[in-house]
């Protein structure tokens, strides 16, 4: 078992266990099929379909290691079941307001579950290890490209993360 452990929310979690059902009962299969059939046809060294079958068989090899690694070590934290404090750790939603007056609703998420289009933030990013212990009400500094940015924590819940 690995030292590092991996943070994901119960849906992150299941993202990845879809994805390598699908890789493992659908991709595969089908690739495999495409490699035999090419292979039946006589020459590969100029056989287009086995080459690529072959790379693309290699591809989703190498992904099925990954996604079977990251599941094994995956913590799964449940943002619903936590008992209920002010201070950000993992799977919080905070809501906070930026140095220039502006509110932002941030969701802190595992590594394989960042999505800037839906405020999803790796827990590792410098923003949420910014936010990571402080408590509602707080103010944290930011250091970024343009200096550095006071950033006030207004809300913090933990809720259903999608």
């Amino acid at each position: 078992m690995s030292e590092h452990k991996h943070y994901m929310t119960p849906a992150g979690h299941q993202s990845l266990q879809q994805e390598l059902y699908q890789l493992v009962h659908k991709e595969r299969p089908e690739i495999v099929q495409i490699v035999n059939w090419a292979a039946s046809n006589g020459d590969r060294s100029e056989n287009g379909d086995y080459l690529y079958g072959k790379r693309r068989m290699r591809e989703i090899d190498r992904r099925i290691r990954f996604l079977t690694k990251r599941l094994e070590d995956a913590l799964v934290i449940d943002p619903e079941t936590r008992e209920y404090t002010d201070q950000v750790f993992f799977a919080a939603t905070v809501t906070i307001e930026r140095g220039d007056g502006t509110e932002q609703t941030v969701k802190i998420v595992g590594e394989d579950e960042i999505d800037m289009n839906q405020n999803k933030i790796s827990w590792k990013s410098p923003l949420a290890r910014a936010l990571i212990k402080a408590r509602e009400g707080d103010s944290v500094w930011l250091n970024t490209p343009n200096g550095r940015e006071e950033i006030i924590i207004l809300v913090v819940e933990y809720i259903k993360i999608e």
